[in-house]
């Protein structure tokens, strides 16, 4: 496979046990790929609970999904995680967080993720002021149909420059994501893409190459936006295919449609 790595597949959908991570694992092997990142959503653990208030106090069906969410401790995936450590994987597996960022969160997080020795960490932007962009159930009612989409846009991309430049993560997860609807952003992205491949340049921050939006929300693009990427690409910054797997059976989802 030309993309051997798969940076972003979580356990969300399951159990913290070993027979599932070992379900990712081998369906990473069957698929060709040879490094497998694994994560989980900060949203799964209850330690941090406190980030999420304003999703929670935005409208009560955002409240009634992050309770649902909530069902571990952080201290059950640490355990599990040097358990995996012990294991004699096929393939090189890795673990760490994808850490729902907004600034106003950023000191916490700062303090939180010291206490973590995780093998990566991902930042990702998944609201906008409160507002959960990308759920089928809701947001299009809560966000998308209430404001400029042009708005939206600027707001998301105002938050993914933010986190990364707190320095606190490795890569950046689904990086233009936010397209994910089709809606028209009503302006032209490309100063957008530079400033943020500039940006990711400089804090050596990866950007995922992330499938999720083509075969979870069946968006044209297989990955990154072909302007963004070519724009990262000439700036020289490091680029991670990504599958955004939540389900063992969908690792390396369409990697076989990304570039070269």
């Amino acid at each position: 496979m030309k993309n051997n790595i798969d940076g972003h597949v979580h356990l969300e959908n399951g159990p913290l046990t070993k027979e599932y991570v070992w379900e990712f694992v081998r369906s990473a092997q069957k698929q060709g790929i040879t490094t497998l990142h694994i994560l989980d959503h900060t949203h799964r653990f209850f330690e941090f609970r406190d980030m999420y208030r304003g999703v929670c106090q935005s409208a009560d069906v955002q409240k009634q999904w992050f309770e649902k969410k909530q069902v571990n401790s952080i201290r059950e995936y640490q355990a599990l995680i040097e358990e995996m450590k012990k294991e004699d994987f096929p393939i090189t597996v890795k673990f760490g967080l994808e850490v729902c960022y907004s600034p106003e969160n950023e000191e916490f997080l700062r303090r939180a993720l010291s206490s973590y020795p995780y093998d990566f960490l991902v930042g990702s932007v998944h609201s906008i002021d409160g507002l959960l962009y990308d759920m089928d159930a809701f947001s299009k009612e809560l966000l998308w149909e209430k404001q400029d989409p042009s708005t939206i846009y600027r707001r998301y991309f105002e938050r993914l420059q933010a986190a990364i430049e707190s320095d606190l993560f490795t890569q950046i997860g689904h990086p233009d994501v936010i397209k994910m609807y089709n809606y028209d952003p009503g302006y032209d992205l490309v100063p957008t893409y530079q400033h943020l491949a500039k940006t990711a340049k400089e804090h050596h921050v990866k950007m995922e190459d992330n499938t999720g939006a083509h075969y979870r929300y069946h968006h044209a693009d297989v990955g990154l936006n072909e302007t963004f990427r070519s724009i990262l690409q000439k700036e020289g910054v490091a680029i991670v295919s990504a599958s955004d797997a939540h389900y063992p059976k969908d690792v390396a989802k369409d990697f076989d449609l990304l570039p070269e």
